[in-house]
């Protein structure tokens, strides 16, 4: 009878020590199972926000993005790629493009594509498509659409540069060349002041077109300037000392109307000083004699209007969207006569970016223009208001 006890007291003890041992392994085994699940969920949240990722930095792109399935089904569109979906005329030719290109990769052949549409507004567009793998063609396959419709323009103003300040350089040098010529051989005193006079006059005007080239280099090139609290009608102010001398020697009367003191804006001085008397300059150069040229300032919470009108020729309204262009002229043998070099609304155009701002032209051939140059308005928490007195400088006749 001892024995029999000590015997079931022993499998007891062994049946104990299994179920110990068996219930730690389950539990092992079950920790185990649950973090094998807790890796598989990381591994698929990581997968899954590892695409999202992904996805925003191809649709971040300026390159359009489009694949499709081995059937030629589209199954993505970056968002730049969306925009050819409007279904406007040219898009739906875009469209067009793009499934032939996408057909051509599905069957393995790799192709690029130039499209030139002439809008408006003008674009060229460049498609190129590859299989997804060049080894399984029945993979799939991609489309990228890269506009490049600023890049052309930039060549072509590069190309134009090029080609305007070689004829610009090369014209003045030139006759300088042909009257010193004409110098060497002449004897007569009064011919020889003549000629004299128009080589200062040619020297002089290649003078004004590096100095303005020079100009907006430095304008180009310091593009986020140191910017100061700077007065409107200061800026105001220079321009009309600046101009004065051509305004009387042109029989121009200038005229400004007072402006708060406490209108500012944040800017590089030398910068609105040169801009403002690029725009009065050119608003007397084409006035006819005896008329008025008015600066006006306009401002509200948020922006500061600098207007500049005229009483002149006038702009046909072919030529508005070019006169910002450099050495666009509207009529060349009239600049050639002021002593213009066709920089100047360029020098102006770039100021108003390096200041977020903007110029605008309003014009009438035979009804004179009206420039504006819109700023940012900064508030000064200084006590304001004192105001500037109107200008009113009259030519002397």
């Amino acid at each position: 009878m001892a024995l029999y006890a000590a015997l079931v007291t022993a499998v007891a003890i062994v049946l104990a020590v299994l179920v110990v041992r068996t219930r730690a392994h389950a539990t092992q085994v079950a920790a185990a199972a649950a973090r094998d699940a807790a890796q598989l969920r990381a591994d698929v949240d990581a997968a899954i926000a590892g695409a999202a990722n992904m996805q925003r930095a191809v649709d971040a792109l300026p390159l359009g993005v489009i694949m499709c399935d081995d059937s030629g089904a589209i199954v993505y569109t970056n968002v730049s790629a969306s925009r050819f979906a409007t279904g406007r005329h040219t898009e739906v030719m875009v469209s067009a493009a793009i499934d032939d290109l996408l057909q051509g990769a599905l069957a393995g052949v790799s192709a690029r594509r130039t499209l030139e549409q002439y809008g408006p507004p003008q674009r060229t567009l460049v498609l190129s498509a590859w299989p997804l793998d060049s080894d399984q063609p029945s993979a799939g396959a991609v489309v990228l659409i890269d506009d490049v419709s600023e890049r052309r323009r930039l060549e072509a103003v590069r190309r134009d540069f090029v080609a305007n300040i070689s004829h610009e350089l090369k014209t003045p040098v030139g006759a300088i060349s042909l009257l010193a010529e004409t110098l060497l051989g002449e004897d007569d005193r009064e011919v020889l002041g003549r000629l004299a006079e128009r080589i200062l006059t040619e020297a002089l005007r290649v003078g004004r077109t590096i100095d303005d080239l020079l100009e907006l280099s430095r304008i180009e090139i310091d593009e986020a300037p140191e910017h100061d609290v700077v007065r409107v009608d200061d800026v105001v102010n220079e321009a009309l000392q600046r101009i004065r001398p051509a305004a009387e020697q042109h029989d121009i009367t200038l005229h400004a109307d007072s402006v708060d003191t406490d209108v500012t804006v944040l800017g590089d001085r030398r910068q609105l000083v040169s801009a403002l008397y690029n725009l009065v300059d050119n608003a007397v150069k084409y006035s006819e004699p005896r008329s008025s040229v008015e600066i006006t300032v306009t401002a509200d919470q948020r922006a500061v209007d600098i207007a500049v009108r005229d009483h002149g020729v006038g702009i046909p309204s072919r030529d508005l969207d070019r006169i910002f262009e450099r050495f666009y002229r509207v009529d060349r043998a009239r600049s050639r006569e002021t002593g213009g070099t066709g920089l100047g609304l360029a020098i102006v155009r770039h100021v108003a970016v390096n200041h977020d701002g903007d110029v605008r032209v309003e014009s009438q051939q035979g009804g004179g223009s009206t420039f504006t140059l819109t700023l940012p308005r900064h508030h000064d928490t200084a006590p304001s208001p004192a105001r500037s007195e109107p200008v009113t400088e009259r030519s002397r006749s």
